[in-house]
């Protein structure tokens, strides 16, 4: 199989997703009593209907296998908006070109006195953002403020637009360590709803990124799916089924999956689907019960009471004090979020947080070792 496109493309939305809601809870029950690793018609009934009332035993599942593979540390890093410039319009961020905004990009000065900010936190992780716009935020930018940013911080990832393996591999070479791109939905039919204008209306291209990073060499690279575009479950299931791919396909590279529920932003979208604190537990359980080596982030879009109590549950890595504008750290001006932040605590408020349950906050986790 020569990328992932073959495999999805075998599968329907349809079919998938009556099979997760056909699933019983003799099911559910033999995936949770399993003693080898769980497949991925297991994750199709964790992330069932019938899947709700083992809520506290998936939970108490999923926190005994974080432990045993990542011990009690909760990595912790910012994301550094870049720009909010964007050619795509989408229906779901503030980014949007229709939504009509100030648009900023950061100089070297400005990059600069973010950098200072946030090294001022503690943070050694950085993912640095930005919206689609290629010739304002392409290439040539992405290696500048890499390059820039690099002698500040142990580990830098991306979430910017897909790229190519030759562009992947001239940025990693330059220092870049992970890169995040989400499918938003896997319902293809949809995607393009959301996705009218831009790059970004390619469906098969973005489904392909992961596939582009794989054969570029990336260290770790993240999934997921914009949570209340489409059904959860089944994108969940594509995801689920996406990464499972990917593991076997570029084993030599590390995965990541986030949780992003749509948010109040600038322009506005209502959720399709609304998906409960209950489920989002369940998905993140059902994740970890399916997958004990995938790292699983969890963002300031959600609540300080839900992230208290969640993280002790699978998450391996969350973000804090995060903003989502521009130049945002510093505080220079105000300028256009990508979507409203709920978890408004500092670093080192939630550091003290994860302290107080017994865990280690961890700013940095790792050094390049040059032999």
């Amino acid at each position: 199989m020569s990328n992932f496109q073959e495999l999805f493309d075998r599968l329907s939305w349809e079919e998938v997703s009556a099979s997760i809601y056909a699933k019983t809870s003799i099911e559910v029950e033999h995936a949770l009593q399993k003693n080898k690793a769980r497949d991925l018609e297991d994750f199709k009934a964790l992330i069932s209907p019938a899947a709700a009332p083992y809520l506290e035993q998936m939970a108490q599942l999923s926190q005994a296998l974080t432990l045993k593979r990542f011990g009690k540390t909760i990595q912790l890093f910012a994301p550094m908006y870049l720009s909010n410039e964007c050619q795509n319009i989408c229906t779901y961020c503030g980014f949007s070109l229709d939504n009509p905004v100030r648009r900023k990009t950061l100089s070297d000065k400005q990059i600069l006195k973010e950098v200072e900010v946030i090294k001022s936190y503690g943070y050694d992780h950085i993912l640095l953002v930005t919206g689609e716009a290629n010739k304002t935020v392409g290439m040539d930018y992405f290696k500048h403020a890499i390059e820039l940013i690099k002698p500040h911080f142990a580990h830098i990832s991306i979430e910017v637009q897909p790229l190519e393996v030759e562009d992947y591999k001239e940025l990693i070479a330059l220092g870049l360590n992970t890169v995040l791109v989400y499918q938003e939905t896997y319902r293809e039919e949809d995607y393009k709803k959301h996705h009218p204008k831009g790059k970004k209306s390619n469906f098969y291209y973005r489904l392909d990124t992961p596939d582009r990073l794989g054969k570029a060499g990336i260290h770790k690279m993240g999934l997921g799916a914009l949570i209340g575009l489409e059904d959860w479950r089944t994108d969940s299931f594509f995801c689920a089924t996406h990464l499972d791919y990917l593991e076997k396909t570029y084993w030599e590279s590390k995965y990541s999956i986030s949780f992003p529920r749509l948010r109040p932003f600038s322009g506005g979208l209502e959720p399709k689907v609304a998906m409960s604190d209950r489920e989002l537990v369940q998905l993140i359980c059902a994740y970890r019960i399916f997958n004990e080596e995938v790292e699983l982030s969890l963002s300031t879009r959600e609540s300080q009471k839900f992230r208290d109590h969640v993280f002790q549950l699978g998450i391996t890595s969350i973000s804090a004090g995060s903003k989502t504008d521009p130049g945002g750290y510093a505080a220079e001006e105000e300028a256009l979020e990508q979507f409203e932040i709920s978890d408004e605590r500092s670093p080192q408020q939630i550091a003290n947080m994860i302290r107080s349950n017994g865990y280690e906050a961890v700013w940095k986790d790792w050094d390049l070792v040059l032999q």
